[in-house]
């Protein structure tokens, strides 16, 4: 999905990026009124996520969450249809949301970074962040783990 999440949405954006969601967000791009993020929702086709009701009424397409809390966002994504699935190859950088490209087993990586011969690793193609399945990978799959299990249970 192509979205674009407003100011009061911003805690979602790594974990929709990590799910291959092409996620913009408002606070990166400057986008403080209404009317700018609906021309920019309009003109890059993508799906407003909001806490406004005003906002998402005038929306082309919009996702309505009522939650001020990121695992029940998630969960109201989830009971929206969003796909929470992480991807075994993510293609969006969860920083800035650019594309990512595997890194050559054969490559140097900045010290923080593993040796991409041992872990399979992405860099971001706009701002150079490195990324692999590591810890925060494991967080990320527990919170859409319990996400996905609150579902289940309903």
């Amino acid at each position: 999905m192509r979205l674009l999440l407003d100011l009061m949405c911003g805690g979602l954006r790594a974990y929709l990026r990590m799910c291959n969601h092409d996620t913009a967000y408002a606070g990166d791009r400057g986008l403080e009124a209404d009317d700018d993020l609906l021309a920019v929702a309009r003109d890059e086709d993508r799906t407003v996520v909001t806490r406004g009701v005003a906002l998402a009424a005038r929306a082309d397409e919009s996702i309505l969450l009522e939650s001020r809390d990121v695992e029940a966002q998630l969960a109201e994504l989830d009971d929206a249809g969003v796909d929470l699935t992480l991807a075994d190859d993510p293609a969006f950088c969860g920083r800035c949301n650019g594309p990512l490209e595997s890194v050559d087993p054969s490559a140097s990586t900045p010290e923080y970074a593993p040796d991409p011969s041992d872990l399979e690793s992405w860099v971001c193609r706009d701002c150079g962040q490195y990324f692999w399945q590591g810890s925060h990978w494991d967080r990320v799959a527990e919170t859409l783990s319990r996400v996905g299990d609150a579902d289940g249970a309903q």
